[in-house]
C-alpha cells in the first residue's frame, strides 16, 4: 500500500498543535510529547499501512475442515479511532462468525484481523465491513457475520455528552444474510 508512516511529520504537527492550544512545547512535561505521540500513532494506526487483501494474506493460515458448522469468536475487545474527530471509540466488543468452506482459520488469527482492521481511522460501520471482507479472503468463504457494540468518545465525552450510549452494528454476508435458518441459529448462539 502507498501509505507510509512519517514520524517526523507527526512530531512537527504535534508540536504545532501544542502551540495552537496555547501550550509551551519546550516546557519540561511536554518536551518529548511529540516523539511519544508519534510512537503511539505508529502503533495504534498500524492497520493504515495495509489493504484488506494484505491483512488477509498475513493471517491466511488455514487448516482443512470438511464440516460446515458455524464458528464464532465472541466479545473480542477492540479500540479504534473515529475518523471524524480522531477520537477514541472505546469499549468495543466485536463478535466474528463464519461458516467454513473446506478450511478453518486459527482462532488467534480472527482476533489479529480485528486488531489490524481497527488500527485505522475508522467508522464503526466500516470496521464490520472490513473485517467481513478480510475474513472472506482469509478463510475462502462467503459466509461471515460481524457484530459490534461500541462506545464512542465523540458521543460520550464531547458534543452531545451522552455517557453509556452504545452503538451496535451488524454486518452479514452470504448465508448469514440470505438464509433465515442460519441467521436464527447465529442469533440463538449469541444469546
Amino acid at each position: 500500500m502507498s501509505n507510509k508512516f512519517n514520524k517526523e511529520m507527526i512530531e512537527h504537527a504535534i508540536r504545532e498543535i501544542l502551540i495552537g492550544i496555547g501550550e509551551n512545547p519546550d516546557r519540561e512535561g511536554l518536551k518529548e510529547t511529540p516523539q511519544r505521540v508519534a510512537k503511539m500513532y505508529e502503533e495504534i494506526f498500524e492497520g493504515i499501512q495495509y489493504t484488506n487483501e494484505e491483512i488477509a494474506n498475513m493471517f491466511k493460515k488455514t487448516f482443512t475442515h470438511k464440516e460446515k458448522d458455524i464458528v464464532i469468536e465472541k466479545d473480542i475487545p477492540a479500540f479504534s479511532y473515529c475518523e471524524h474527530h480522531i477520537a477514541l471509540m472505546y469499549n468495543m466488543n466485536i463478535t466474528v462468525a463464519y461458516i467454513p468452506d473446506g478450511k478453518v482459520i486459527g482462532l488467534s488469527k480472527i482476533s489479529r484481523i480485528v486488531d489490524m482492521v481497527t488500527k485505522r481511522l475508522q467508522l464503526q460501520e466500516r470496521i464490520g465491513t472490513d473485517i467481513a471482507e478480510v475474513m472472506k479472503m482469509a478463510c475462502d468463504t462467503k459466509d461471515v457475520a460481524v457484530i459490534i457494540e461500541g462506545e464512542h468518545a465523540c458521543m460520550t465525552t464531547r458534543g452531545i455528552k451522552k455517557p453509556n450510549v452504545k452503538t451496535r452494528t451488524l454486518t452479514l454476508r452470504g448465508k448469514f444474510k440470505d438464509d433465515e435458518n442460519i441467521k436464527n441459529e447465529l442469533f440463538n448462539m449469541l444469546k
